[in-house]
């Protein structure tokens, strides 16, 4: 199977703190982009990621309506039209996922976001009962779920659907992880962290936005207050809330530019605490220190 490798490399500035120096180089996030250049090298990383795997025909991908996944799944879109278009091979597919836990809170957002990447199967799969009938179960063991576990588990019920349908269309589960998230932790291990392929890998919050601006994205898709949407006692609790910190001072951070103490001393007891997120299963020949 043909290697991908990294393609981008992050020059460090040495004004920068010295964790600093660490993340930006691993998060690849450059102090400037093109957002058209940004938009082509998502495209034909997809396209070349399922080109080395002619066995895989699909790209699959859950939509909540925010940011992230609106943008992925344009591009997945746009990757999947191209393929066909170069290849004659009809085959290839964009199938877009929404995953409601009962009444989606944003689901006009969800539908305009549809509406926007125009995918090539558009299907709804309310994942409730499942959620519901796990945590009776575990109830039934003597175990009870808070409702910030409860949440997590919701994101990983949402990928064991994402990777069912994968399985049954030859696909390729995608993922919406990017630098700001990713810097944190701000995502499910084995939840929504879990993907085969990552697009906006590299891209910032407010890069993103960029893109999708590029791509003629409604405004409301990408201007929301971010959310995990999770928990059921804080439906609609804003990322920033929850982290403490603000997506411009990640992404100055990100971006190799000066962030107050304050700032900084957050993001990178982020980094820290999450570190584990970012590793595969942990042997007893890697160093887990």
């Amino acid at each position: 199977m043909k290697k991908f490798v990294t393609k981008f490399k992050k020059e460090v500035n040495d004004n920068m703190r010295p964790l600093q120096k660490e993340i930006c180089a691993y998060e690849h996030v450059l102090p400037e982009i093109d957002p058209k250049v940004e938009i082509r090298k998502s495209i034909n990383f997809i396209k070349a990621y399922l080109k080395a795997n002619p066995a895989l025909k699909s790209l699959i991908l859950g939509i909540s309506g925010g940011q992230d996944s609106t943008l992925t799944g344009k591009l997945c879109q746009l990757a999947i039209n191209e393929l066909r278009a170069e290849t004659g091979k009809q085959d290839y597919q964009f199938i877009a996922v929404r995953l409601p836990y009962g009444v989606q809170a944003d689901a006009d957002d969800a539908a305009l976001a549809i509406k926007f990447q125009q995918p090539d199967q558009d299907l709804v799969v309310n994942i409730k009962a499942t959620t519901d009938a796990l945590t009776a179960s575990l109830a039934d063991a003597g175990v009870a779920l808070t409702d910030f576990n409860k949440g997590n588990a919701k994101a990983r019920i949402r990928m064991v659907v994402q990777y069912a349908i994968a399985g049954a269309h030859a696909g390729v589960v995608v993922g919406t992880d990017h630098a700001a998230e990713n810097i944190s932790g701000f995502y499910t291990k084995y939840g929504d962290g879990a993907a085969d392929i990552t697009p906006i890998f590299r891209l910032n919050k407010r890069q993103g936005k960029a893109l999708l601006k590029e791509l003629n994205c409604p405004e409301q898709l990408y201007l929301k207050a971010p959310t995990a949407d999770l928990e059921e006692n804080r439906p609609d609790l804003p990322d920033e809330v929850a982290l403490g910190v603000t997506y411009d001072d990640i992404d100055d951070y990100l971006e190799g530019r000066e962030v107050s103490d304050r700032a900084a001393t957050i993001i990178e007891n982020w980094w820290n605490k999450s570190k584990h997120k970012r590793r595969l299963p942990v042997s007893l020949f890697d160093d887990f220190k």
